[in-house]
């Protein structure tokens, strides 16, 4: 009879210890950190890494802000739409209406090409 309460308390277990780990996947959990970002492990073979680390030092960052700003970088060139934005917001800042040099150039550049 002790058994079987036993087997029974330990089947109980095991399953509320299921349950809970489910839970927790499925509930956003708020780490304790000292950054609001995510972590991330890396490999990298060591030629990179060490020139990484050297640049990191040269540029007087952390490893983490050469990572997060390269990664970042790479993100940005690799987004047509972030492209076309930043393209639309420096063309708001310049005056990109032809003038007439600039006219009278592409008329005679293209009239020589053949179409």
């Amino acid at each position: 009879m002790r058994r079987k309460r036993q087997e029974k308390a330990t089947g109980n277990s095991a399953l509320q210890a299921a349950v809970e780990t489910a839970t927790k996947s499925l509930v956003p959990r708020r780490e304790c950190s000292y950054t609001k970002s995510m972590k991330t492990a890396i490999s990298l073979p060591d030629d990179v890494f060490a020139q990484a680390d050297q640049l990191a030092r040269r540029l007087r960052k952390s490893r983490s802000e050469l990572y997060r700003d390269a990664v970042s970088e790479f993100i940005a060139r690799h987004d047509p739409e972030a492209i076309t934005e930043a393209m639309d917001r420096v063309a708001e800042q310049i005056d990109t209406r032809a003038d007439t040099f600039s006219t009278s150039a592409a008329r005679r550049v293209l009239g020589r090409n053949e179409w």
